[in-house]
């Protein structure tokens, strides 16, 4: 097949292009370079990937026969949505519009890269997709939230009255290579420091929760979901819930370091508790994640020692 993704030079982004090469398909990733690096693509450079420097923002266009279309281009991190909102609302709803239409006129089916965001804050745990969330529209990470849940509502639309065949996957908390060392999550932010010979900073008193999926698995659910028949949002993660206490405990226990853990103010909106119900992954799909959080840990710590070591952190 011909696949187009946007947002293909990003973390996620480039290990979708990296796994449908592998595969043996041709890979257009489009990326206008604000919160992605060509030295993603750089390493996974082979003959079948084309690589379109634009801002899907704006109405864009790529040449020949498009048979996949994989929307992951919007910014990602709490300090990208303090930076620049405006660009990531603008991306979450023009950009979101521009990839439909795109895929709309080449006939291809369409996946929508969206959030476990759109839960906001829970009340409902662990969260399952008929939950309709606890977000503050007007907050400081709203651009984000907001964006992704107004992606997933035009999504539903073009569905509904163009007939187009769409997906929707709402990503929970991931890791793995190639994962940006300065944008602030948590475990390029941990593990960084880590690495680096410096405390580790959590925001808050560490009793907050997370559950995180290696890149791999988390792409594997992706490539099932788009390959499916089915149309309604399905979260893909994994279901392995931690505090953000026990995380550090890893962190320090897999880089074999003894660095001390500082705490430091909790972001506004931030969730307390975050874990997918993965039920329907594994009932519709036959997913579930396989890499246990050391292992992953493991294997991402090569790529992020070579660019600490690079002047990266």
């Amino acid at each position: 097949m011909r696949i187009v993704v946007t947002g293909g030079a990003g973390f996620l982004g480039s290990h979708l292009c990296e796994r449908f090469l592998a595969e043996g398909h041709q890979v257009v990733a489009v990326d206008n370079l604000v919160t992605g690096a060509r030295e993603n693509l750089e390493a996974i450079a082979a003959p079948a990937l084309e690589f379109l420097e634009t801002d899907i923002s704006e109405p864009f266009e790529v040449e020949g026969e498009v048979d996949r279309v994989y929307n992951f281009a919007c910014p990602a991190s709490p300090i990208d949505y303090q930076r620049i909102p405006l660009e990531t609302l603008l991306v979450g709803s023009h950009g979101t519009r521009n990839a439909l239409e795109l895929a709309r006129h080449k006939g291809a089916r369409f996946l929508q890269a969206s959030t476990s965001e759109c839960y906001g804050d829970p009340e409902v745990h662990p969260q399952v997709e008929s939950y309709w969330g606890n977000v503050n529209p007007i907050g400081p990470r709203s651009c984000y939230d907001e964006g992704k849940r107004y992606g997933e509502a035009l999504v539903m639309a073009y569905h509904r009255v163009y007939g187009m065949e769409t997906r929707i996957v709402r990503i929970f908390n991931t890791y793995g290579p190639r994962m940006r060392l300065d944008d602030g999550r948590v475990v390029p932010a941990l593990v960084g420091a880590a690495l680096d010979g410096k405390p580790l900073v959590i925001h808050g008193d560490g009793t907050q929760t997370r559950s995180f999926c290696y890149a791999t698995d988390l792409v594997d659910g992706i490539v099932r979901l788009m390959e499916s028949d089915f149309h309604e949002p399905v979260n893909i993660g994994n279901p392995t819930e931690m505090t953000i206490g026990e995380f550090a405990e890893a962190v320090r226990e897999v880089c074999g370091v003894e660095a001390p853990v500082e705490y430091g103010p909790r972001p506004v909106d931030d969730p307390e508790r975050r874990r997918p119900d993965i039920t329907r992954a594994r009932e519709v799909l036959g997913w579930e994640p396989t890499t246990d959080l050391r292992e992953g840990l493991r294997l991402s710590l090569p790529d992020f020692r070579a660019r600490l070591g690079g002047g990266a952190g």
